[in-house]
């Protein structure tokens, strides 16, 4: 393992990178100038999402060339093996520079489904798969949430069966709500594959190709205009079971992994539309209500805690602690500070927020209006965040399971 670097050497140096791999930010923008989009979740066509796509990719690409992605990674996978929170260090930096915002596939990829593979996976299928991952020549999505599996994800009915030769599977189902599926060379699926036995035990996790035959995915529109979200259809999907993630039956541990590392990710939600929102309240044309006041006041205050909330959870992890209790404070804190957000902007704007007048920064936060409601169902609904508090935090009685399945 390699030595450690001072922190603020860490970050001198990734600064001198950033500023021959990337343009700064323009910190003295006007305000009113520029993109005022707030989408939470992105409204585009299908080919806007593949040149999105492949422009984060070039980025994504330099950085783990050059030694700026994987950091926390051992060298085998082109990492540096540096403790956790240096990937905070360097997106500080990163911050002040003109690159690429990564959409969702891409820290699905890198942060949650590669670890799971690092953990779960034989040695050749971390062979396979982790290095093209960390470096997003492959990226994979979530193939979990289905119709009647959302929050109870192991309800899942997809199934997988053995196929004839007994050395293969095939996958029937229907998948929801998944992002990145159009741009995703593998899809992360859980499977039904023991009916008989209870429904935490008889779950089996496979990695799929979205591009084999039998897999069909369709765009669901949104109410913000775009097709972030799809449906995925898997009619009679033929899986090797070289690319089964973990062992037969032991898919729910496998689940939990990467939804722990969701959880983790969720924690700085909100926060850049809070700080847009708090700058819309300073350069409003008039004078704030006392009322408005307050509740900018209390959105401020919102951001400084949940930005504490990461320091723990990147605390707990400096330590060598999974974050536990944290990650469930940190989501429930997020989605609550994107409700404020809300509030706050209609608040300000009022029918400037309803009318499509051209104004920059006013009807583009319908997006934000529309969109932020569903960050209380996505990575863990809020309910499931307070049940693992209640259980685990405060000791109450666990939920009944139900009955097997």
């Amino acid at each position: 393992m390699n030595a450690v670097p001072d922190p603020e050497e860490f970050r001198t140096e990734a600064r001198r990178w950033l500023a021959d791999a990337a343009k700064p930010r323009d910190a003295r923008r006007e305000w009113g100038s520029g993109d005022d989009s707030v989408a939470v979740f992105e409204n585009w066509t299908e080919d806007e999402e593949r040149a999105s796509t492949e422009r984060i990719r070039v980025w994504e690409r330099t950085r783990y060339d050059q030694g700026w992605g994987a950091l926390g990674w051992p060298e085998e996978y082109g990492g540096r093996e540096l403790p956790a929170h240096y990937e905070q260090l360097y997106r500080a930096e990163e911050a002040a520079f003109e690159v690429p915002r990564r959409t969702e596939v891409f820290p699905v990829t890198q942060q949650l489904v590669a670890p799971a593979i690092r953990i779960w996976g034989t040695e050749k299928q971390r062979q396979r798969w982790l290095r093209p991952m960390l470096r997003t020549d492959e990226l994979a999505c979530q193939l979990f949430s289905e119709t009647e599996a959302g929050s109870d994800l192991a309800a899942v009915r997809t199934r997988a069966v053995r196929d004839a030769d007994g050395d293969g599977w095939v996958l029937r189902g229907h998948k929801i709500w998944t992002s990145g599926a159009r741009v995703a060379t593998w899809g992360v699926a859980v499977c039904r594959t023991d009916p008989d036995v209870p429904k935490h035990a008889g779950i089996t996790v496979f990695l799929v190709r979205m591009d084999a035959p039998g897999v069909t995915v369709r765009p669901i529109r949104q109410m913000t205009g775009g097709s972030s979200f799809n449906e995925v259809y898997l009619d009679d999907v033929a899986v090797p079971d070289s690319d089964r993630l973990g062992p037969v039956g032991e898919g729910w541990r496998v689940t939990l992994t990467v939804l722990a590392a969701e959880r983790l990710d969720s924690g700085s939600l909100g926060l850049d539309n809070a700080d847009r929102a708090l700058e819309l309240a300073r350069h409003l044309p008039r004078l704030l209500t006392g009322g408005e006041q307050q509740q900018a006041a209390d959105l401020f205050v919102r951001t400084l805690v949940q930005r504490l909330i990461g320091l723990r959870v990147t605390a707990a992890l400096v330590a060598g602690h999974e974050p536990g209790a944290e990650a469930s404070v940190g989501k429930l804190y997020a989605t609550a500070t994107m409700r404020a957000t809300t509030d706050l902007v209609a608040q300000l704007l009022g029918p400037r927020l309803a009318a499509d007048t051209g104004e920059w920064g006013t009807f583009a936060w319908t997006e934000h209006l529309l969109g932020a409601p569903g960050y209380r169902i996505a990575g863990g609904s809020d309910e499931i965040q307070r049940t693992i508090l209640a259980e685990r935090v405060l000791g109450l009685p666990k939920e009944p399971k139900g009955a097997a399945r």
